[in-house]
């Protein structure tokens, strides 16, 4: 099972990541690496550091490595690097430097990346479970439309389907396809301005990931339990730079063996439903609404 692992600056991360991977020897290992930025002097060591840790595959392995003498950013970078794991793949476990798995995260990926490789109902598997101890059923996994990354696999057949351009975003927005696709008014309005803002100019790759996902109606793999701990919150992090977190460091937990499968290939709405509460739409009004309420009683005391 050909693993893929992205750094860029951080060799303690990236050393601690190798080691996790080194737990189950992959016969493969594929490594997308990003070139230091002009305007940070410490990224040129940073980045040469980071990369010297993967002399530390010390298995049986074919190592393969994309790095760039440049920096890319974090959308073009991880982007093209994964057009180039699977240029040369059709699947494979992908983790970022700052995600942990648990040992039995990778035989995971493998069993379902086997079960449905021909299945174009599902789109990925993830490591992710964010439903805080809410038991999705008695199944190992269910199917969802949310697409968690940090720790993830797929195949060749699903990433085919991704433009990190998203070039079909501004025919589609106005066509009102969200409000077919999403139904939920706030819902609506909350991804129409994240998809437009990763179509105009975030600088992340993984909301252009669910883009092609939806467009697809494609599912995604959900484990019942959590099985990859992100590190990665803090101020050497490219997007989570906050310190506290509900999902930072959550540990990492061991899948239960043999698999048991959902009867039916069907997405958990009720999952989905608390994801989106916890996530995305309900996190932004829930903001709102605090934010209403010291208003209101500032102006009482006026």
């Amino acid at each position: 099972m050909p693993v893929c692992l992205i750094i860029f600056n951080r060799p303690e991360h990236t050393r601690r990541a190798l080691e996790g991977i080194r737990l189950v020897r992959p016969k493969w290992l594929f490594v997308v690496a990003d070139g230091p930025r002009k305007d940070v002097p410490e990224d040129t060591d940073a980045c040469i550091s980071a990369r010297a840790v993967l002399k530390g595959v010390d298995w049986d392995c074919e190592l393969s490595t994309n790095y760039s003498d440049i920096n890319l950013g974090c959308k073009l970078r991880v982007a093209s690097g994964l057009n180039w794991l699977f240029d040369n793949v059709d699947e494979a476990v992908i983790l970022e430097d700052d995600c942990l798995p648990h040992p039995s995260f990778f035989r995971f990926c493998e069993e379902l990346l086997q079960y449905y490789r021909n299945d174009s109902r599902v789109m990925s598997v993830s490591g992710n479970n964010f439903q805080n101890n809410r038991s999705s059923g008695s199944y190992s996994y269910y199917f969802s439309r949310y697409v968690h990354v940090w720790g993830w696999a797929t195949w060749r057949r699903a990433w085919a389907h991704y433009d990190v351009s998203m070039t079909q975003w501004p025919i589609l927005r106005d066509r009102n396809w969200l409000g077919d696709f999403l139904v939920d008014a706030r819902q609506v309005r909350y991804w129409s301005y994240i998809f437009q803002e990763a179509y105009e100019s975030l600088d992340t790759w993984d909301y252009a990931w669910m883009f092609a996902c939806w467009l697809q109606n494609g599912l995604s793999i959900t484990p019942n339990v959590n099985l990859v701990s992100n590190i990665g919150f803090g101020p050497s992090s490219t997007h989570t730079v906050q310190t506290v977190s509900r999902f930072a460091n959550m540990p990492a937990e061991e899948m239960i063996f043999p698999i048991k499968h959902p009867s039916r290939v069907v997405r958990d709405f009720g999952a989905d439903d608390f994801t989106e509460e916890i996530m995305f739409s309900g996190v932004l009004n829930n903001l709102f609404e605090r934010i209403r309420t010291k208003r209101k009683d500032l102006s009482k005391t006026l």
